[in-house]
């Protein structure tokens, strides 16, 4: 009878996790591999099997929130597709240094240093951004519905997007909100985010998403569905790989993604609901957490403290439970808003 009630409560865990899992993913395009994989290596899943796994589950909560982004309009394909190519080149170059710096016994202490600070510069680059703009316009009210066909204010596109715009090297493509770009700038981009997924070992939507935003000018919402689109096809790849060797382990995959199928659709539609501006700002606490929580992990394996990796993992589930929360709750209560709103236009 004891092991029927410790399957049942993993399988609770499992699809919980993967709820929760399935609303960051939807409303940032990222999260999957970044939580999923180091919580099945605490719970003591070989290597092969939590990354193979986590990929598995990556793959299918991305294709559930790319469908729905689409019915939003809020997916870039060719300006994915552009992305996929040179993102593919990047991580070939990013694993050749790892390579490298293995060779030089240096590869463990420089990635996770790297991770650190890429993960906390991002984030307080975006949170400091995002409460500067939400201070400006004063709004604050409900979402910004961009759809990849809609024109775009010049006002909203960030001043470096801008200057990036302003290199017309031919040959120009227009994307998402009639953004003209050069194509060698698209694919210098996707290149460089690449080349840090490759290096980090890690998906890369924390670094794509805002590269799309900040770099190329996409809004927000486009660049989450642009960016799931892309993890489709890398996390397809990935779980395809993995399986072949045994990597996949269906009884873990299938709970997990039980919980993202409901997850992911509610993350994905709040991006069209929630205000752009909060969603940049929960986006920032999410990598700020992550930062502080991956320093403690390194920190651990540096100094060979076991409770130091404990508590760098507990805070990454912990950070990642309240952005979820918040993200659950700030779309209820714009929801409540619109709904109150409409009421009174009625009478």
């Amino acid at each position: 009878m004891e092991p029927f009630g410790i399957a049942l409560t993993t399988l609770a865990l499992f699809v919980s996790f993967g709820f929760m899992v399935g609303v960051l993913f939807g409303f940032f395009g990222m999260g999957g591999s970044f939580l999923v994989t180091p919580a099945l290596l605490v719970m003591g899943y070989p290597a092969r099997v939590a990354v193979g796994s986590g990929m598995a589950f990556v793959f299918g909560t991305a294709v559930i929130a790319t469908l729905k982004h689409h019915d939003l309009g809020q997916v870039d394909y060719k300006l994915g597709g552009l992305m996929i190519v040179g993102t593919t080149a990047g991580i070939e170059v990013g694993s050749l240094l790892v390579y490298r710096l293995e060779d030089l016994g240096l590869a463990g202490g420089v990635i996770g240093i790297t991770y650190v600070g890429l993960l906390g510069t991002i984030g307080l680059f975006v949170t400091r951004n995002a409460l500067k703009d939400d201070g400006g316009d004063g709004s604050g009210g409900g979402g910004h519905h961009e759809a990849a066909n809609e024109e775009i204010d010049a006002d909203d596109i960030p001043d470096i997007a801008k200057k990036i715009q302003s290199y017309r090297v031919p040959p120009m493509m227009t994307i998402a909100g009639g953004i003209q770009v050069s194509l060698w700038m698209i694919l210098g981009v996707a290149f460089a985010t690449g080349l840090l997924s490759g290096f980090l070992g890690v998906g890369g939507g924390f670094i794509r998403m805002p590269a799309m935003f900040y770099l190329i000018g996409v809004p927000v919402p486009v660049a989450v569905g642009t960016d799931l689109f892309e993890i489709v096809f890398s996390g397809g790849f990935g779980a395809f790989t993995y399986g072949l060797n045994g990597g996949v382990d269906l009884s873990i995959v299938a709970p997990l993604l039980a919980g993202s199928a409901l997850g992911a659709r509610i993350g994905s539609a709040a991006t069209s609901i929630v205000n752009e501006d909060d969603i940049k700002i929960y986006f920032g606490l999410m990598l700020l957490g992550g930062a502080v929580a991956v320093a403690f992990q390194q920190a651990g394996d540096y100094f060979g403290i076991e409770a130091f990796n404990t508590v760098g993992f507990a805070l990454i589930l912990l950070s990642a439970f309240m952005v979820g929360g918040a993200v659950i709750y700030s779309t209820v209560m714009t929801m409540r808003r619109q709904a109150k709103t409409a009421a009174a236009s009625a009478d």
